[in-house]
């Protein structure tokens, strides 16, 4: 066939133009059948397409005839579809359906394509390439009205998916990508997938970017591999929507990879892994966050952004980062299920205002290693995250650890006060614990009524009135000065000199301190109740 060949005048359809070679002609007659056109060896090493085997002319096509069949093919024979199904066909040639509207379906398996794959604004209804080599696809815009398939096939130069349209599902399973000259593996910013985009054991080398993406189901990269350790992001997806749940979590290795199935028992588990940072900012997930067993290899500059997130689940439950950082500033959480393995130390998280409202940790997170968990976000103090966690174990009924989150805020904050206020929080510190244990002041005003008791028993004592005055009590006039709005008679009845006004002095101050802190954690106990 030339460069311009096509149907003459003449032609009838269906007629097989004679400037076809014989495998392209068997090619046409599969084609008008509906019939895989199969030209394997049987030999693996062979018909491998990523091998080195070179594959001469009885498996060679031309992708203008390729092209040809699909955009204006003949007729199918009487009572089949025409459809294009080949299978272990070398390509050469630049496949270009660039804005074309390809009607019959199409399915590539064990294909060599010489040169890129051209599919910018095309139309298919759909499209399989499975386990093929592709030098780069580039398919921008494209739409198609059921799957776009790409299981295990190689694409050295990248792939190309900006705005494209897909009508149910995605794969991308086992395929291996590399960047392009952008530094790019997968550009898939702006796209649509009307069900599951399955990226399952996928391996990028290079950033994949999802910006803006839309999902109508779920979004699963079980068992990838993103390798950009020298830029700054090997996932890039801020703002992507995911109407279900984004996992990243690990695949069992050997067998088709089945999302949502457990692998079988003695099945190797490749857990996903991203050597460079991952960018989920202001995204939108329905169901839940999935990173469960995930390992991040990063480095100082690189993060895990979930900043501004919102979804009803987040499971962070995967191997702790040495390096890089965890953002949650902004993010929006219904329930955080967690393991204390699964964060990073201190400066390694970063959570200001880190919304959640249930608390599901996974195997044992004691409240100390908890506090230690809020105190590696806050590299300086910061109330919040306290007082978020506290409203979060009040509301599950854990009155007491909530008290002993504020106290922790308190015993933060105070390291940031100048020396006298820092001074007097040691002293509220020791003697009440900054209110939230009432009993201990309790426990203070008997010490004090009982050592001002035996003080007074010795103390010189004129009456202020000498014809009429109640006998000396020392254990009254004690407590008449501890308790600050009682009056019992005794204080107004005697005089004091010298050491002994200071000392009433000093008990009348810490009366007013204590019984205050006494009536405030009353308060907050009976409002509890």
């Amino acid at each position: 066939m030339t460069e311009g060949a096509g149907f003459h005048a003449g032609d009838q359809p269906g007629d097989l133009p004679g400037d076809l070679t014989a495998v392209e002609a068997g090619m046409w007659q599969a084609f008008r059948n509906g019939s895989v056109y199969d030209l394997r060896s049987g030999d693996a090493l062979v018909d491998d397409p990523h091998g080195g085997h070179p594959w001469g002319p009885e498996r060679t096509v031309r992708a203008r005839v390729v092209c040809w069949l699909l955009l204006d093919g003949p007729p199918a024979l009487a009572g089949r579809v025409s459809s294009l199904k080949l299978s272990g066909l070398r390509i050469v040639g630049s496949l270009d359906l660039a804005g074309g509207t390809v009607v019959p379906y199409v399915e590539m398996s064990g294909c060599r394509f010489e040169r890129e794959v051209l599919l910018p604004e095309a139309r298919f209804t759909t499209v399989r390439l499975v386990n093929c080599s592709v030098p780069r696809l580039e398919a921008a815009r494209v739409h198609t009205e059921g799957d776009l398939h790409l299981p295990r096939c190689r694409f050295p130069g990248g792939v190309r998916l900006t705005d494209a349209q897909i009508g149910t599902d995605l794969l991308l399973n086992q395929a291996i990508v590399h960047r392009d000259r952008t530094g790019r593996s997968i550009a898939a910013d702006g796209l649509t997938v009307g069900q599951d985009l399955q990226a399952e054991l996928l391996e990028s080398h290079g950033e994949f970017s999802l910006r803006s993406a839309k999902i109508g189901v779920s979004l699963s990269l079980r068992g990838a591999r993103l390798d950009n350790p020298l830029a700054r992001l090997a996932l890039n997806a801020p703002q992507l929507t995911v109407e279900r749940t984004l996992y990243l979590t690990p695949a069992g290795v050997g067998g088709t990879p089945l999302s949502g199935v457990t692998p079988a028992r003695g099945t190797r588990i490749q857990p996903f892994e991203s050597r460079g940072g991952v960018r989920l900012d202001d995204g939108r997930f329905g169901d839940a966050v999935d990173l469960e067993g995930a390992r991040l290899v990063l480095t100082d500059e690189q993060a895990l952004s979930l900043r501004r997130v919102q979804t009803p689940e987040l499971r962070f439950l995967g191997e702790r980062p040495r390096r890089g950082k965890v953002l949650l500033s902004g993010a929006r959480i219904v329930t955080l299920v967690d393991r204390a393995s699964s964060w990073p130390g201190p400066g390694g998280l970063h959570m200001g205002g880190f919304v959640y409202e249930n608390l599901v940790p996974r195997g044992p997170f004691a409240l100390a290693e908890r506090l230690d968990w809020v105190a590696a976000a806050t590299a300086e103090y910061n109330p919040e995250p306290y007082e978020r966690l506290a409203a979060v174990l009040r509301e599950s009924g854990e009155d007491e650890d909530a008290r002993e989150v504020l106290l922790a805020k308190h015993r933060r904050r105070r390291e940031t006060l100048p020396p006298a206020a820092k001074l007097w929080g040691y002293v509220q510190d020791c003697t009440v614990a900054y209110g939230y244990r009432p009993g201990r002041a309790a426990v203070w005003m008997a010490v004090l009524w009982a050592a001002g008791s035996l003080a007074f028993a010795h103390a010189g004592r004129p009456p202020v009135n000498q014809g009429g005055h109640p006998q000396w009590n020392p254990a009254l006039y004690a407590l008449d000065l501890l308790l600050p709005v009682v009056d019992l008679g005794q204080v107004d009845e005697w005089q004091l000199r010298g050491g002994w006004q200071w000392l009433a002095a000093a008990m009348v101050l810490l009366g007013w301190t204590l019984a205050t802190t006494v009536a405030a954690g009353a308060t907050r106990l009976l409002r509890r109740n």
